[in-house]
């Protein structure tokens, strides 16, 4: 059953009378996935519950809806999400008559924006405007982390990111770095073997010495490309979701995005 005929279904077996409150009173707010639900976190008061979709260490591009998901969704006050990113929520939030704000910009291809922290500054303050809240402390946070890149990346060896797919896109156009991807804009898609020997000549034209891999996908085309190229493999993080290990252990958005500053700053040899 599609997600939307599934949201159609819970309405009906629930006579269609919603409420917007959580069981301890608070409002609830729905994110499609970790940035999103840590900016709504981060934003929002202490009567609002945020509740993200997509479960800890889960690659949020395949988000599947479960039944206790789409009753989320259809009950929430308002749905903070990226159009395109996730279809199975594009489709519940289409059958929804809540508010929805899609915090991806008209026209723009690449939904990675949270890599950016000016990009991401904007973002955060749309989120704010929906939950009646304040960004100033987040935004302040972001202009900080902006800073701490711009400082760390001005001087390297190379400014070259091989990366498993197209996600830092934003972050490489911010800080004058080229973005040399694997694969597309999913994780999961992977080069085949014409378009991964074309891959392995621009590697080695590059003089690029790391291939960066991500910790919730398989690292197996990073590790291939690496050996024939001589290069090394790293984890780079493209924040889509967090461990639920990593959470425990009180790793968030900024602390995971200062953790890549200094990843980047050791693979491309920066002063």
């Amino acid at each position: 059953m599609r997600p939307a005929a599934l949201v159609l279904l819970v309405l009906a077996l629930a006579g269609c009378d919603f409420g917007d409150e959580a069981a301890d009173g608070r409002r609830t707010v729905v994110a499609g996935f970790y940035p999103l639900a840590w900016a709504a976190e981060r934003v929002a008061g202490p009567d609002v519950e945020v509740v993200n979709l997509t479960p800890p260490g889960a690659e949020p591009h395949d988000l599947e809806l479960s039944a206790q998901a789409v009753e989320d969704v259809v009950d929430a006050e308002l749905v903070v999400y990226l159009g395109g990113f996730q279809p199975a929520l594009d489709d519940a939030v289409a059958a929804r008559d809540g508010g929805s704000l899609d915090v991806l910009p008209r026209g723009e291809r690449d939904p990675h924006l949270w890599l950016d922290p000016a990009r991401f500054s904007g973002i955060v303050q749309r989120v704010a405007g929906g939950l009646d809240g304040s960004a100033a402390a987040t935004v302040q946070d972001l202009r900080s982390l902006d800073g701490e890149y711009r400082r760390g990346l001005r001087r390297c060896e190379s400014r070259v990111l091989v990366t498993t797919h197209a996600a830092f896109g934003h972050l490489a156009a911010r800080y004058d770095l080229e973005q040399l991807s694997l694969a597309g804009s999913s994780p999961e898609s992977e080069p085949g073997p014409r378009q991964l020997e074309r891959l392995i000549d621009r590697v080695r034209a590059s003089g690029a010495t790391t291939v960066f891999a991500e910790p919730l996908v398989s690292d197996r085309v990073a590790q291939t490309l690496a050996r024939e190229v001589g290069a090394e493999v790293a984890v780079l993080d493209p924040l889509e979701g967090l461990s639920e290990e990593r959470l425990e252990a009180g790793v968030d958005y900024l602390s995971a995005m200062r953790a890549n500053l200094g990843t980047l700053r050791a693979a491309l040899g920066c002063r």
